[in-house]
């Protein structure tokens, strides 16, 4: 059986969770405690989660262990079959991960250091609340991202579902900035209702 490495909270976990649970993939959990990472840096050699073992196979980043899966168990798919359609998620994930994270990032950081009242931050926060309406063009007639659910929900929803909610005991700096810095109105009913329909799938 497969283990993963996770921790509570954590959105890049999140994202492999849905992933295993769309292809209908037992896994061993191991709860690591964010305060203590020893056991995965032993493990994969640095201290991030999720870290997913696949027998001799040490697989760190979400990312690559969403493309681990989709090699490994084909069916169902992650990634549409068609090379433009599939290169077109590719695109997205790689602009989600080096591009739409800055911001949230740079908020948080800022925020730790005293500075978020700054000028930059408010412009941070303003290209981070105009980018849900790309997300909410690409949900245009609809279900999910690229039409079925795949490897682009996984990526995007554990950060875009902060928009909605965020638990009362998630003291994380960065959920805080991504609950409070993104508000859905009624520009964003496809993105709403994509919110909620991912929030009831199944994760491992």
């Amino acid at each position: 059986m497969l283990r993963l490495y996770r921790f509570r909270y954590s959105t890049n976990v999140e994202r492999v969770a849905l992933a295993l649970a769309h292809k209908g993939i037992e896994v061993e959990s191991v709860w690591i405690d964010p305060a203590d990472r020893s056991p995965v840096r032993e493990l994969s050699g640095q201290d991030l989660v999720p870290v997913l073992v696949d027998g001799n196979a040490v697989i760190a980043d979400s990312t690559r262990i969403l493309h681990h899966l989709e090699e490994r168990f084909p069916e169902p798919p992650l990634f549409p079959a068609a090379p433009a359609e599939r290169a077109q998620v590719e695109v997205f994930i790689d602009w989600f991960n080096r591009a739409w994270k800055r911001e949230p990032n740079l908020i948080a950081d800022a925020i730790s250091r005293g500075a978020g009242d700054g000028a930059d931050v408010a412009r941070w926060s303003a290209r981070l609340q105009r980018r849900l309406d790309l997300f909410e063009g690409l949900l245009t007639d609809r279900e999910h991202l690229f039409g079925a659910f795949g490897a682009a929900d996984c990526a995007a929803w554990p950060f875009l579902r902060y928009a909605v909610a965020i638990e009362p005991d998630d003291d994380d700096p960065f959920h805080r900035v991504l609950h409070e810095r993104m508000t859905l109105g009624d520009r964003h009913p496809g993105l709403s209702a994509w919110i909620e329909r991912v929030r009831t799938r199944p994760r491992a």
